[in-house]
């Protein structure tokens, strides 16, 4: 089924569902497509006994709360970028239900990391956790220490490679973000596979065995990227080969990023995880945006 190409971000009325929003209609004006604002609502659980029917007061009053969300969020999304086109979609039920439906159909989900439900000091929200475990789009989470200014609205695009499948795709993606927003493309690949023992007597023949392992991850991290390279022309991109952690490698060349791309689980994770452990560290740390993308056929 072709997706419909639109970028559609979750709205509930917190500081992390603001930020979202801006970064969605920034992202949605340097596409040049087009912006839905989704939100739900539900009813109180008393009201579900046996019987009961809730009166039209009550779903016209959430339905009305909702709306309100959705216009502050609409001139939210305006001051960002004046010219995008905006729809909207409000839900009755579970937000995870709706996003993971309009999953199924879209570009990509945006969304705040925590909603007004969330534990004060919780980085990561049981929707959010949710939606990007199990969404069929790529999803990217918002913090709200993640604020679009000048300075990240034009930064660069960053992206993990590690060889998985998962990460070729997030890689193919990655391209086409900063093609669409005219920067830079870092590619971050990172190897601390090699055990080097560091006596004194072994330490200039341990270097060049570093100097080796690089020089053959530099041909292997090129020979991924020319496919892609050779589609995509004007993407500058910068490789960063690095002897270093994940996590530490990525939010480090993430600083001043307008978006962090991973895929949900490189080639360490077992077979049918949803998340593996160096996305799930960097939605916690990840000083910019990040979109998590998983696998077409999970």
């Amino acid at each position: 089924m072709t997706k419909e190409d639109i970028v559609v971000v979750a709205v509930d009325g917190s500081e992390a569902s603001h930020n979202a929003v801006r970064w969605a209609a920034n992202t949605a004006n340097k596409r040049g497509i087009p912006l839905r604002l989704a939100s739900s609502y539900t009813m109180p659980q008393f009201l579900y006994a046996e019987g009961m029917v809730p009166p039209q007061e009550l779903f016209d009053d959430l339905q009305s709360e909702t709306m309100e969300k959705i216009d502050q969020a609409r001139v939210i999304a305006h001051e960002i970028a004046p010219g995008i086109k905006i729809g909207h979609t409000i839900a009755e039920g579970s937000p995870i239900d709706m996003l993971l439906e309009m999953s199924k159909d879209v570009t990509m989900i945006v969304m705040g990391s925590r909603g007004l439900g969330g534990l004060s000091g919780m980085v990561m929200g049981s929707v959010s956790a949710a939606v990007v475990s199990h969404a069929e789009c790529p999803v990217v989470v918002v913090r709200d220490d993640n604020p679009v200014q000048e300075a990240t609205k034009y930064g660069p695009v960053v992206v993990g490679v590690d060889g998985s499948d998962v990460s070729q795709r997030a890689t193919e993606i990655a391209f086409a973000e900063a093609d669409a927003r005219n920067c830079e493309l870092v590619t971050v690949h990172t190897w601390m596979d090699m055990q080097v023992q560091a006596s004194l007597a072994g330490l200039s023949a341990a270097q060049l065995q570093w100097e080796e392992v690089e020089r053959e991850q530099i041909e292997m991290l090129s020979e991924r990227l020319a496919p892609m390279t050779e589609k995509y022309p004007n993407v500058e991109v910068r490789k960063v080969i690095t002897r270093d952690r994940p996590v530490r490698a990525l939010v480090e060349n993430s600083e001043g990023a307008q978006l962090l791309v991973v895929g949900s689980h490189g080639r360490g994770g077992f077979k049918g995880m949803l998340l593996g452990s160096t996305s799930r560290a960097l939605l916690q740390s990840a000083p910019c945006p990040m979109m998590v993308v998983r696998p077409i056929d999970s």
